[in-house]
């Protein structure tokens, strides 16, 4: 057969590749990004969805507009407004199937072949698929514990002039970093001031342990004029309240939000409408800001044991920022006296040893960091986390 070109610039995942590797009986895995299964709260979903059916059965078993199903649309909204987000009405926003949707439907509706992207380096890897398949030249922007580098960042867009710059700025994946306040401002600005269109996505800013991080650059754009005419906004609910719903959304200046939804329409017709219905029920009933509470308690208490213990295990010879919030950890092997600084011959070796994680750098669209891995804290208990972390220093150390 011959398959359309382009397919010649993405691979399969390495992260789902890796996952052919994980059968070995006992085998603990920091390789996924998912939340804990554990966690979900079944008993408001079932109760949820019983409402959804009993509310309005010929609506959520039935086909649905694309652009979503309207009571969602309007707790979503509401849902935004308590975290500050203002100006945002439920006909603004478009419900995708999860905000991996919304990515591919930017990518349909803004990339041209040979248009060039900014992202974070690093930053997801399915974003970094995603937009080379509509034929995107992906570059690089560095970053620190602050997030995305605004000086290094302005410098390359005025240097390639991108149809778009990608950020992840609360809790990154895989980085875990968190954007600044004051750079999120800069951020603002620079869209406005080059005209660049910013795309916000945000599926981990409720899952903070301590302290809420900054408001999303939805919330500032109210503050930076004429910047919400250069943002676009992902949300998801899938690592807050389930993945299996797959509700995400997207906000978007209306020119750009009509031509996704006439995408969107090629692509599914429109999101689940029974899956849409429960969750609009969920919500309604107000259950999320306990749900939530649970799992910010449960993940603080995992990311710090893994923090903990991979000090412990490996000391000097890895170096890492504690993330604030989110699902990850992103750690860099310093190859301090001597020892391994190569993230994937490590894996091969944690592998043997019964640990796995993702090495680092297939999250680079450039100049990967041979040294970079990422750990995910969100599926396993604490105890489960030391014996992983014995494991991985027993594999660094040969």
């Amino acid at each position: 057969m011959q398959f359309a070109e382009r397919l010649n610039n993405v691979e399969t995942s390495a992260i789902r590749e890796l996952f052919k590797l994980l059968g070995k009986p006992g085998i603990i895995s920091f390789a996924g990004g998912f939340p804990d299964s554990a966690l979900f709260d079944v008993a408001g979903i079932r109760a949820a969805s019983e409402a959804a059916l009993s509310h309005e059965p010929g609506a959520a078993l039935q086909y649905g507009a694309t652009e979503g199903y309207q009571p969602l649309r309007e707790q979503l909204a509401t849902f935004m407004a308590a975290k500050g987000v203002s100006g945002v009405a439920a006909t603004d926003l478009v419900v995708t199937t999860g905000s991996q949707q919304a990515l591919d439907l930017l990518g349909k509706t803004m990339i041209s072949p040979g248009d060039k992207v900014i992202v974070e380096g690093p930053t997801f890897l399915a974003t970094i698929q995603c937009f080379r398949l509509y034929g995107a030249e992906v570059i690089s922007a560095p970053i620190d514990d602050q997030g995305v580098d605004t000086d290094a960042l302005e410098k390359l867009i005025a240097e390639h002039q991108p149809k778009m710059v990608y950020l992840i700025p609360t809790f990154g994946n895989p980085s875990g970093a968190t954007l600044s306040l004051e750079r999120r401002k800069k951020v603002l600005a620079l869209a406005v001031k080059y005209q660049t269109l910013v795309v916000e996505d945000d599926p981990y800013g409720d899952l903070y342990f301590d302290a809420p991080p900054p408001p999303s650059l939805l919330a500032l754009s109210a503050q930076v004029p004429g910047s919400r005419d250069w943002l676009a906004h992902c949300g998801s609910l899938s690592k807050v309240l389930s993945p299996g719903l797959r509700i995400g959304w997207l906000v978007a200046p209306e020119a750009l939000r009509d031509r996704a939804v006439m995408c969107k329409q090629f692509s599914d017709a429109n999101t689940s409408t029974f899956a849409q219905a429960t969750a609009a029920q969920y919500l309604q009933a107000g259950n999320m800001p306990a749900t939530l509470a649970k799992v910010r308690a449960v993940y603080a208490e995992r990311a710090q044991a893994m923090g903990d213990a991979l000090r412990k295990e490996l000391g000097d010879a890895a170096s890492f920022v504690a993330p604030q919030g989110g699902l990850f950890l992103w750690v860099r092997l310093t190859g301090a006296r001597g020892q391994l600084q190569d993230a994937n011959v490590l894996a091969k070796r944690a592998i043997d040893k019964g640990v796995a994680f993702v090495p680092g750098p297939p999250f680079f669209a450039q100049n990967p960091d041979v040294s970079s891995f990422r750990l995910s804290f969100a599926t396993a208990d604490v105890a489960r986390i030391q014996d992983g972390m014995a494991r991985l220093g027993q594999a660094l150390r040969g």
